[in-house]
């Protein structure tokens, strides 16, 4: 059975703060997971939060990677997002794992859309 799509949901813990906390950063980490992972960014949107925290999202033409951190706590919580077969969501992973200087981390996986038709029928493949 062929899936639409690959959802990664991607726990960081032991981050930087101030990484964390910095809506630049967080945004260009995830800009570039995209693009390493062979996405095709369509727009970015982030949010800096008071005291401390950021949230954000990178559309991409093949879904999504979205983001909330919570400096105080030094974690975040990180969901990656692909349709089709050629993004490498687990480079996306190590780009984000790397800029945010993660001690350790937990990955879910998800096929997201598992459907019972044929491959030929599905149109993004």
């Amino acid at each position: 059975m062929k899936a639409l799509g690959k959802h990664l949901i991607l726990e960081f813990y032991g981050c930087t703060p101030e990484a964390l906390n910095d809506k630049e950063k967080i945004e260009t980490t995830l800009v570039e997971a995209a693009v390493n992972a062979g996405a095709e960014v369509i727009h970015p949107f982030f949010h800096q939060f008071s005291p401390h925290g950021v949230s954000g999202v990178v559309v991409i033409a093949e879904s999504h990677l979205s983001i909330h951190t919570w400096p105080e706590y030094g974690y975040a919580a990180v969901d990656v997002f692909v349709c089709g077969d050629y993004v490498d969501c687990d480079r996306a992973y190590e780009t984000i794992r790397t800029e945010l200087g993660a001690k350790s981390t937990q990955v879910i996986e998800f096929k997201r859309g598992a459907l019972d038709i044929p491959k030929e029928e599905l149109r993004h493949k």
